[in-house]
């Protein structure tokens, strides 16, 4: 009798354990999926608000019929991103749980057969660990990686060399005690992009992931250029490419005097795109003879996922001033906020609140059990996400803009000009300037065929990385990873850090013959 009492109170415990488990799990779960939606949605606020702003004078100026062809044109755009966002999340979702009435049946099958409730008392308490992991525990381990991710330049690490009224240059000085500056050696100057950041090139600098470190700690003399903040500085909110390319100019003077040698320009994504109209003006001519793009979009026209994109979308909505937004100072900047809303809605496949949600709980769900581990990778890329968002300078975004709008002409003619002369492609070929491309393979931001254009006008080095977009400062800047930026890897391809080392060697070999 004792034994029986004892097994009822047992039970009563599991099964008021099992409730109380499926209770914390359902508000961890309304909890993170809101705030899911929230993350998602704060962004389209911010974009209706400034498109409906605008649209304020463009219905002023279009008739009545071509503005009711455009909306319908506008609500069919609308209409597809819904489909394929519902579609992607409606598929995530039926897998996540699909896999979890599995592990449900299978526990309640062992505790009928065993006459215990131990089994879906575990199951329980998996699936509350889970939700409030996604839901609570990852906001917070990303927001708390705030302190290892990007640049800190108020460390050690770090020396600020020069500055104009716009940008900041910084030597980058290697975190590996062991290495010293080769101050013989070629300097490399990198461009970051202005949308995604710098802080993606310094990823997790104490873990070896860091694309500026890959080649500081080399002993490459290696610089960047850091872009002033452009709330406080008006010199930033008004900047034209043209003063982006005489501050690039200042400062590869000054690093070719320091090392009396010509400087490598090493651009990433749009950094890529600028670096090029930097050497393209014809102004870099005394102080640059090397270039690296990496997962730059040079002509942007010919991402087939942007086209497919912009195809229904009618012309009149393919306007940056819908972007724009008005500081305090008086000045129009493009609002970053909106910029990250276009993003989403071109890759909503993979940016619906739900499947965003989902995709999260499937990555924490794989090893099923009570022991989830939040990877500092995974916490960084998410942080880089949500939080590393800036405005932008207006005339810099056109440039950009219009290298997705304008095609790169047969003649190499690019749709972008600067000190009122026409660039053009084959100025790289005339002045022999060595040049290498890098791409990912599995890239859904730069198509291969944007990141290779200049192949049509030049000859150049083209290596190819496995993964994503963000993969080359992220996965292969470390020193042990099979595409390491500083080796051969592949089909013979070179790093970027080995481009810049094997350059080196070359000149070296020069000046002993000489």
């Amino acid at each position: 009798m004792y034994n029986n009492i004892n097994s009822s109170i047992n039970n009563f415990i599991e099964t008021e354990s099992f409730f109380l488990n499926q209770i914390t799990a359902c508000q961890s779960y309304f909890t993170g999926s809101l705030r899911y939606i929230n993350e998602f949605y704060i962004p389209f606020l911010t974009s209706l608000n400034s498109f409906a702003n605008l649209e304020k004078e463009k219905l002023r100026e279009a008739s009545v019929i071509e503005n009711i062809k455009d909306y319908i044109g506008l609500f069919q755009f609308n209409q597809q991103i819904a489909e394929k966002g519902t579609k992607s999340s409606i598929e995530v979702i039926t897998e996540f749980h699909k896999q979890n009435l599995n592990h449900f049946f299978s526990s309640w099958v062992s505790d009928i057969i065993s006459g215990k409730g131990e089994n879906l008392l575990n199951y329980s308490s998996i699936c509350a660990s889970l939700f409030k992991w996604v839901a609570l525990d990852f906001p917070d381990a990303i927001l708390n990686i705030k302190s290892e991710y990007g640049f800190h330049f108020k460390k050690s690490g770090y020396k600020k060399v020069a500055e104009t009224d716009r940008m900041l240059l910084y030597h980058v000085l290697p975190n590996d005690k062991n290495i010293a500056v080769n101050k013989q050696a070629k300097p490399i100057l990198i461009i970051p992009p202005y949308v995604l950041g710098a802080n993606i090139l310094c990823f997790l600098p104490d873990y070896g992931k860091s694309y500026v470190h890959a080649f500081a700690n080399q002993g490459i003399p290696t610089y960047i250029r850091i872009l002033k903040d452009i709330k406080s500085t008006i010199a930033v909110q008004t900047m034209s490419l043209e003063d982006d390319t005489l501050d690039t100019k200042l400062f590869c003077e000054i690093l070719k005097k320091e090392y009396g040698q010509k400087v490598t320009l090493n651009g990433f994504c749009q950094g890529g795109f600028i670096a090029l109209l930097n050497v393209l003006s014809g102004k870099l001519d005394r102080t640059v003879d090397a270039i690296i793009t990496c997962v730059a979009p040079i002509d942007g026209t010919r991402s087939k996922s942007l086209t497919k994109y912009l195809k229904h979308l009618p012309k009149r909505f393919r306007d940056l001033k819908y972007a724009l937004k008005k500081v305090p100072s008086g000045n129009k900047v493009v609002d970053g906020k909106v910029m990250s809303w276009v993003y989403k809605l071109k890759s909503i496949e993979e940016e619906a609140p739900l499947f965003t949600f989902y995709r999260d709980l499937m990555m924490f769900n794989k090893a099923y059990s009570n022991k989830i581990n939040i990877s500092k990778t995974a916490a960084a890329i998410n942080y880089w996400l949500l939080y590393d968002r800036t405005d932008l300078p207006e005339l810099i975004t056109k440039a950009s803009f219009d290298s997705y709008t304008v095609p790169i002409t047969k003649d190499g003619f690019l749709p972008v000009k600067l000190f009122n002369k026409k660039l053009n492609m084959k100025h790289i070929k005339e002045l022999n300037i060595k040049y290498l491309i890098c791409y990912a393979d599995k890239d859904t931001l730069v198509d291969k065929e944007a990141a290779l254009a200049p192949l049509d006008f030049v000859d150049a080095e083209v290596t190819v990385f496995p993964k994503g977009h963000g993969s080359i400062a992220t996965s292969w800047s470390q020193t042990e990873s099979k595409c390491a930026l500083h080796t051969y890897f592949g089909n013979n391809y070179r790093g970027p850090v080995r481009f810049q080392l094997d350059i080196q060697s070359e000149l070296k070999k020069e000046q002993v013959n000489d």
